[in-house]
């Protein structure tokens, strides 16, 4: 049995998927990626090894992705993270036709094939209001643990209206919000609603075809589910492993070239001594 691993940097979480040749999830790893991106892509990996209890030479291609891809170093080569999104997402979800990748630093719009392969993208181009990183800012100002957030935002009932399209501002309108006795319910629900609708308008500059998926970190909030879902009026695919799917999507390509380079050659393509 040969296995093939994907290992995704990003911004503020590196993660690491094993498949076997089945294309089954053996293990997954996740780790903050913090200042040392070298060391983050190499500690989630042998997090993940030891998770599927494997040996590293077991492990026969490795494909790094994200923002950091060029820093795995013990990779064997690099795809970009847009193309492993979509990649993961249809391999995750079939019906997946747009994805929504939703990370700390920026949220991409992907449109692909049945195969996964990339149609159009786009990213958000203000700033990083559409991103996990807002809702950091979010976090901060109201000093609310960020996995807190969601269900903060879904006992919400009256959002205020977000008006800011700078990260560098988020701050600075929150705290005026609650200045003006708003409740900190309903500010972080009109926060998750900005974020939404921003994105969707991502969606529709590469058009939005049924099915949605959503990946990222981002997609483990559920408050920014149910904001998608209603902007959107269908229900966005979402799995437990939806922040993995960019590992997901370097594992699957591990596995191409591990399987393709088991075909036999044709008798006519050989090379004559």
């Amino acid at each position: 049995m040969a296995y093939g691993a994907g290992v995704d940097v990003g911004s503020t979480q590196t993660k690491a998927v094993v498949l076997d040749e089945a294309r089954r999830i053996v293990s997954r790893a996740l780790r903050p990626t913090g200042a040392n991106v070298v060391r983050a892509a190499e500690e989630a990996f042998h997090e993940a090894l030891a998770a599927g209890d494997l040996r590293e030479e077991e492990v026969e291609y490795v494909v790094g992705t994200g923002y950091g891809r060029y820093k795995v170093t013990f990779g064997n080569t690099q795809v970009t993270e847009i193309s492993c999104h979509g990649r993961g997402a249809v391999h995750m979800f079939p019906g997946t036709r747009t994805v929504i990748d939703m990370g700390g630093q920026d949220t991409k719009a992907i449109r692909v094939r049945d195969t996964g392969e990339i149609v159009d993208f786009c990213m958000n181009d203000k700033c990083a209001a559409g991103t996990g990183r807002f809702l950091g800012a979010a976090s901060s100002a109201l000093d609310i643990p960020l996995d807190d957030l969601g269900p903060t935002a879904l006992r919400g009932e009256r959002p205020v209206k977000i008006s800011t399209t700078c990260t560098v501002f988020a701050e600075s309108e929150v705290l005026s919000w609650l200045g003006k006795g708003k409740k900190i319910e309903d500010i972080l629900l009109g926060v998750h609603q900005s974020i939404a609708t921003r994105s969707v308008g991502l969606l529709r500059r590469v058009g939005i075809e049924s099915e949605v998926t959503f990946t990222g970190g981002v997609a483990r909030n559920l408050a920014m589910i149910q904001a998608l879902d209603e902007r959107l009026g269908l229900k966005v695919n979402v799995s437990e492993d939806s922040h993995f799917m960019g590992a997901l999507g370097a594992a699957l390509f591990a596995l191409d070239h591990i399987l393709a380079s088991r075909t036999p050659v044709p008798p006519a393509q050989r090379a004559t001594p």
